[in-house]
């Protein structure tokens, strides 16, 4: 029986969690049949050298090494001159990335990247024990336990950063506005990464955050999206209104940091009919593949609004690109993060694994987002819910405008007011006060009027 991750295609992205998705992008994973190119004979002089070093090393060093270690530095070394989603895997390292497309881990529940060479969280996961503990986004991890971060990689990080549910660990942070590192202790715990949560925001708009792309992330989106639908009809029969479902969708993808290659082309799928979702190119013909839409299982035609961010890696941007280059979504945010290469990582005969990039993804249209990432179609840059939410405050506390109504002798309308209806579906404060978000729901909602407003309109039959 061939195993799960032999027979997956992955797509993990640049960033990680200290248990959640890591950030690269697989392939092929964990292929141990895979076979290196025979080593040409000029090649042979230079491994020379390098066994003449490893020798000297372990027979006159000032003590005594394990020559494991030796060679695994060498490894390490020589593919630490090649791009940075290019590592050695130690057994240890590579069990982990085995577990992380699971959506269940012991671990602290926080996202974490390379930010200008120093650990930083993205962000906690909401009621994690990082969340608990007050960990915050944007804060520089540059301790775990008693051992500094500077030399650590993500993986590396990640490993030291899970454990047994029950056990502390404690990690050293730098924090702006803090004038010097503060320690937290968190007890890790039994994380489950929910991939897909979803609301309505109006009666006829949904809301789906995809938080990364795990192995059942198509099938619960497609969940979502039906549950969603049937709420929006049931709320449309209460107030009389045609039963016509969702009429706008709302895909959140900021902060996705990617995860399996497989479920990303199946998420486009799922608003597609037709045509190119990715392709891949490298050098060798195997690394060449072009994944097609299908018109069978796509759901119906909607609007949506794609959002996005510089936290939106790899998978994401597969879905982000695919969906913008058919014209089937507005990207509303900022600039993805860029992600677009493809990892193969292959098992190594002692359990370890090398990981090593084989080729670079292209949109639909040919486009690579390798650095570049993707332009949002409308750029909105995301604002401090504190200060929206103050703002909002002192307007309530403001006096409203003269009008004419509040003249003295004013004409009266002479029609009763119609009584509000309540709103069916309260926001919560983080809807609210998410700017990103509210302008999303402002998109749709133009496109819905205007689209009222040029439909034609139904010519009127006589009857004879």
């Amino acid at each position: 029986m061939r195993s799960f991750f032999k027979s997956k295609k992955f797509l993990l992205v640049a960033v990680a969690l200290s248990g959640l998705i890591l950030g690269i992008a697989l392939r092929g994973l964990f292929e141990p049949s895979v076979e290196a190119n025979k080593t040409p004979p000029n090649h042979y002089q230079k491994i020379g050298i390098l066994l003449k070093v490893l020798n000297f090393v372990e027979s006159n060093y000032v003590e005594e090494v394990e020559i494991k270690e030796l060679v695994y530095g060498a490894i390490k070394g020589m593919l630490a001159t090649l791009d940075p989603h290019t590592n050695f895997l130690t057994p240890e390292l590579f069990k982990e990335m085995k577990v992380d497309t699971s959506g269940e881990f012991g671990g602290l529940g926080i996202e974490i990247t390379m930010k200008d060479g120093v650990l930083t969280i993205i962000t906690p996961l909401e009621g994690t024990p990082a969340d608990k503990a007050g960990l915050k986004a944007n804060d520089k991890i540059i301790k775990i336990e008693d051992e500094y971060t500077d030399k650590m990689n993500l993986m590396e990080a990640v490993s030291k950063m899970r454990g047994k549910k029950g056990t502390p660990i404690q990690i050293t942070i730098l924090r702006e506005g803090l004038t010097e590192p503060k320690e937290f202790k968190v007890v890790r715990d039994i994380i489950k990464v929910k991939s897909v949560k979803f609301e309505m925001l109006k009666e006829d708009i949904g809301y789906v955050r995809v938080a990364n792309f795990q192995e059942r992330t198509h099938q619960d989106l497609r969940s979502a999206l039906t549950q969603l639908d049937r709420q929006s009809k049931k709320y449309q029969s209460k107030t009389d209104q045609p039963q016509l479902g969702l009429q706008g969708l709302v895909l959140d993808l900021r902060n996705n940091p990617g995860g399996l290659l497989d479920q990303a082309v199946k998420v486009s799928d799922l608003f597609l009919e037709k045509g190119i979702i990715v392709s891949t190119m490298g050098r060798l013909k195997e690394n060449k593949d072009v994944e097609y839409a299908h018109k069978s299982g796509t759901w119906r035609d909607v609007p949506i609004v794609v959002l996005v961010n510089g936290a939106s890696a790899s998978a994401s941007e597969i879905v982000g690109g695919a969906l913008q280059d058919h014209q089937r979504a507005l990207l509303i945010g900022t600039k993805t993060f860029g992600k677009g290469s493809v990892q193969q990582v292959i098992e190594l005969d002692d359990q370890s694994g090398l990981k090593l990039t084989i080729a670079k993804y292209y949109t639909p249209s040919g486009r690579s987002i390798q650095e570049s990432g993707l332009e949002p179609d409308i750029e909105v840059e995301q604002r401090d819910p504190k200060v929206l939410k103050e703002e909002a405050e002192k307007l309530k506390t403001q006096k409203s405008r003269f009008r004419e109504e509040d003249l003295p002798q004013h004409i009266k309308n002479g029609k009763k007011k119609e009584e509000v209806k309540k709103e069916e579906f309260p926001q919560s404060e983080a809807v609210q006060f998410d700017h990103q978000l509210q302008q999303a729901i402002g998109y749709l909602r133009s496109y819905e009027i205007f689209k009222k407003m040029y439909q034609p309109k139904n010519k009127q039959v006589s009857k004879k």
